[in-house]
C-alpha cells in the first residue's frame, strides 16, 4: 500500500508484524482512514453490498491473478488496494455495537489508493475506503487521505491536504489490517469506535529526521496544524444519541502538534513522544457540544530485531466537554489514563504469535466500578498462506465495561466480564 505517512523507514512496519516479502515486494508505506467525505452520512446497518462485492472482487483477483497482482505500476501511477472480512464473538455483552454475543460478520473492510510522482521529491495520492462495523460505517465510499507531498531532503519535507495524524505508535497505520499480527489494537489507546475525533486533519505537517551522528542514533520530527472532525460514524455521536443528542452534520474543530521519536543506536529501539490539542464544536437540533483546546500526551518505545518485537506506550487522554440539550446542560467528563505492553515471535515465515495486556482507567470516576476501567488480555495467532492472503485468530480476556460497549445494543446491562473470540482473513496487494 502507498500512503502518506511521517516518512519513517517503510521497511520497519510499526509492529513487526509485517512479513517482509508482504511489506516490501510493493514497495509499500502504509496508511489508515479519515473521516467520510459525506458529513451527513447515517449510520450502516445490517449488510454492506458496496463492501462485500468489493471483497468478491479482490478476492477473485488475488486467486486468478497471484503473479501479477501486486502493486500495478501504469507509467508511474501505482495502485495498490487490500480488503478484510471479521468475525466477532463474544461470551457476554455485546461489543462495538455488533451482536456479537451471537456471533457477528458485520466488520468489512476495503480500500483502493492510487499515488503518482510528478518529480523526484514530489508525489501526490489519493485512498478510497469502504467499511462497516456493526452500526459504524456504510456502502458510502470515503476520502481516507489525499495529500501532497514534497520532500526537500532527508532532513525536511511538507505534506499538505487530508493527512492522518502522527500520534502514538500507530495512530497513522493502525487502519491497513495487513501490516499488524493484532485483529484489535489497544483499545485504550487506540479505539476503533473513535477514529474521527483523533486520526485525521485537514491542513499541513512538516516533517524529517536530524542525524545525531553515529553514537547517538537519528531523531525524526512531525509537527502539523489543522482542523479535525467527529464524523456521523463515530462512537461518541452514537453515545451523544443514547443520551438524547441527535447530530445530523459533523463536529469539528482546531487540532495541531507534533511527535518526537528517537531511533537510537541500539538497533532497532525506538523512543518518543507525541502530543495533539485538540478542540471540537458542533450544533445538533436540539443542542450542542463543546469541548475547550485539550491536550493528549503519549509516550512510547519498541524494540524490534530479527523474529522479536517488543512495544509499550503510555497515554493520557481527558475529556472536558460540555453538552447543552435543550435547557439542560450536562458535563461530559473524562481522564483516561491508557497503557499497554505488547511482544511478539515469528515462529517461521509465515506463522507469527503474540500477547498484549492493555489496561485503561478513567480518573475522573470511581475505578473501581466496572464501567470506568477496561483491562484487556491478549493471545494472538497469524498465518500468511502467500504475499497477499492471510488469517488471524485471538482471544480476548475483557474485565471491566469502559470501552466499545453502547447501551442500545445490551438492553438488558453489561457484565462486568467478558471472553471474546476474533477472526480476520484478509488480501492485499
Amino acid at each position: 500500500m502507498i500512503v502518506e505517512g511521517p516518512g519513517y523507514d517503510s521497511d520497519q512496519p510499526p509492529d513487526g508484524s509485517k512479513p517482509k516479502d508482504l511489506t516490501h515486494r510493493c514497495k509499500a508505506v502504509l496508511h489508515r482512514k479519515a473521516p467520510p467525505i459525506h458529513s451527513g452520512q447515517g449510520r450502516g446497518g445490517g449488510s454492506v453490498p458496496g463492501c462485500m462485492y468489493l471483497f468478491l472482487f479482490l478476492f477473485f483477483l488475488v486467486c486468478t491473478c497471484r503473479e501479477s497482482v501486486c502493486a500495478q505500476d501504469l507509467n508511474g501511477i501505482v495502485v495498490h488496494a487490500y480488503v478484510s472480512q471479521g468475525f466477532l464473538f463474544s461470551s457476554n455483552n455485546n461489543y462495538l455495537s455488533m451482536k456479537s454475543s451471537d456471533g457477528s460478520l458485520q466488520w468489512t473492510d476495503a480500500a483502493v489508493n492510487i499515488s503518482d510522482s510528478l518529480a523526484d521529491n514530489l508525489r501526490v495520492g489519493i485512498q478510497l475506503h469502504m467499511y462497516q462495523l456493526g452500526e459504524f460505517g456504510g456502502s458510502n465510499v470515503q476520502v481516507d487521505w489525499a495529500l501532497g507531498d514534497y520532500r526537500v531532503n532527508d532532513n525536511f519535507g511538507i505534506r499538505a491536504g487530508k493527512v492522518k495524524t502522527v500520534w502514538g505508535l500507530f495512530n497513522d497505520s493502525q487502519d491497513i489490517d495487513a501490516v499488524f499480527l493484532w485483529i484489535l489494537l489497544p483499545q485504550g489507546s487506540y479505539s476503533i469506535d473513535h477514529k474521527s475525533f483523533y486520526l485525521a486533519h485537514i491542513g499541513g505537517d512538516v516533517y524529517g529526521g536530524l542525524p545525531l551522528g553515529k553514537k547517538a542514533g537519528t531523531l525524526h520530527y512531525v509537527g502539523y496544524a489543522g482542523q479535525a472532525t467527529v464524523d456521523l460514524n463515530d462512537g461518541y455521536i452514537k453515545q451523544f444519541a443514547n443520551l438524547g443528542l441527535i447530530f445530523t452534520s459533523s463536529l469539528g474543530g482546531k487540532t495541531y502538534g507534533g511527535d518526537l521519536r528517537w531511533e537510537t543506536p541500539v538497533q532497532g529501539l525506538t523512543i518518543g513522544s507525541s502530543a495533539d490539542v485538540q478542540a471540537v464544536d458542533g450544533t445538533a437540533p436540539t443542542g450542542s457540544v463543546h469541548l475547550p483546546p485539550t491536550l493528549t500526551p503519549s509516550f512510547y518505545a519498541q524494540f524490534s530485531r530479527r523474529k522479536v518485537y517488543l512495544a509499550g506506550e503510555y497515554d493520557r487522554i481527558p475529556i472536558n466537554a460540555t453538552l447543552t440539550i435543550e435547557s439542560t446542560v450536562i458535563p461530559f467528563v473524562e481522564d483516561g489514563r491508557s497503557w499497554f505492553a505488547m511482544g511478539s515471535y515469528r515462529l517461521c515465515k509465515n506463522v507469527q504469535v503474540g500477547s498484549y495486556y492493555s489496561h485503561y482507567v478513567n480518573k475522573a470516576a470511581d475505578t473501581t466500578q466496572p464501567a470506568n476501567h477496561s483491562k484487556d488480555f491478549v493471545v494472538s495467532g497469524r498465518y500468511d498462506f502467500n504475499p497477499y492472503f492471510y488469517a488471524k485468530i485471538e482471544g480476548h480476556f475483557l474485565h471491566g465495561t469502559a470501552l466499545g460497549y453502547y447501551s442500545d445494543t445490551n438492553p438488558n446491562g453489561l457484565a462486568p466480564d467478558s471472553k471474546m473470540l476474533s477472526a480476520k482473513i484478509g488480501f492485499t496487494f
